[in-house]
């Protein structure tokens, strides 16, 4: 008897109940009115901080000469993608929690979900860049210029940005080019996969494998890069007698390594594991933090522990905000 690998329980529905779908419901945590005005605000401000901080740093990056290398240029990139994806599913969340109205068009669920996993992905590919970035930097740091150059840089970016498109392509036209059912209501807050998934007529088993097999070997792939990366630089400090510069390649790293951990761990927890796990509720707060609270404090983790990059914001905020 075979096993799923991945996927929600699907309700079948005899093939007479089919009907065109032309839009959906988001059910989304709750009916409760006074709480969905709670979790307005509460996604709101989140939100803000998206936004500010993220931009904020493609801004210091920008303007800051100091911040003009490949490292912050992978930073800015990073937290571009951050606000992206922030920006593709919050703002119609936040309407359907002050709204009765909490349906989406199939083209628009179409589109949000395409762009969701385009700078979800994208943003695996990235990490991994910026743990070969920082192998370089640390490994042979004077000929730091010439291995990342912008030869080289620039086309990291684009793969992670081309990755990321073919991943969304491949789930879209497999997910969209099946049959819906007479039900249109999605269990969830945004347009994700799994949850749209479960009122889909046809039979899912291949899609929750495309799943399962693609997610699965973009994680391999990602986790072995940072692995292989950070154990390099693991030998490397190994090999040094300076407090100093293992306390720099520790404030360097650490940053990388706790973003890396978070993102990570999420994703696997989401999408890597059988689907006799699954329970939608929870799934959907952890889908939720892993869309609108991680990118929030991606920022703050990058940026605390970042010594150029405190006194660019610190410079920047008394050339702009505190000027006599």
């Amino acid at each position: 008897m075979s096993r799923r690998p991945l996927g929600y329980a699907v309700q079948r529905i005899p093939v007479h109940n089919m009907t065109e779908v032309t839009m959906f419901i988001l059910t989304g945590f709750t009916d409760d009115a006074d709480l969905e005005v709670f979790l307005f605000l509460f996604f709101f401000v989140i939100y803000l901080f998206t936004l500010i901080g993220n931009f904020g740093l493609v801004v210091l990056v920008i303007e800051d000469s100091r911040l003009q290398s490949p490292m912050y240029y992978f930073l800015s990139v990073l937290s571009f993608l951050d606000a992206c994806h922030s920006m593709v599913v919050t703002p119609k969340m936040l309407v359907n929690f002050l709204s009765k109205d909490k349906s989406i068009s199939y083209p628009g669920f179409m589109t949000e979900m395409f762009l969701f996993v385009t700078f979800g992905t994208t943003e695996y590919f990235l990490l991994a860049a910026m743990a070969y970035d920082r192998y370089i930097t640390i490994y042979n740091p004077l000929l730091y210029a010439v291995s990342m150059s912008p030869r080289v840089y620039i086309p990291l970016i684009i793969a992670s940005y081309a990755g990321g498109i073919m991943h969304a392509t491949i789930h879209t036209v497999a997910t969209f080019s099946l049959s819906f059912c007479a039900s249109n209501e999605v269990r969830h807050v945004f347009c994700d996969i799994p949850p749209l998934l479960a009122i889909l007529c046809s039979n899912t088993y291949v899609n929750q494998l495309l799943l399962f097999y693609c997610v699965g070997a973009i994680e391999i792939i990602t986790i072995l890069i940072v692995l292989v990366s950070y154990s390099f630089i693991f030998f490397t400090i190994l090999k040094m007698h300076s407090a100093e510069g293992k306390r720099k390649i520790f404030s360097t790293c650490g940053s990388h390594l706790t973003g890396v951990s978070i993102c990570h761990g999420t994703i696997l927890f989401m999408y890597v594991r059988p689907s006799s796990n699954y329970a939608l509720e929870h799934d959907m707060i952890v889908s939720t933090f892993y869309t609108i609270v991680i990118p929030m404090l991606n920022p703050v983790i990058y940026s605390l522990r970042n010594k150029d990059v405190k006194e660019a914001m610190k410079k920047f905020c008394e050339r702009n905000w505190f000027r006599s």
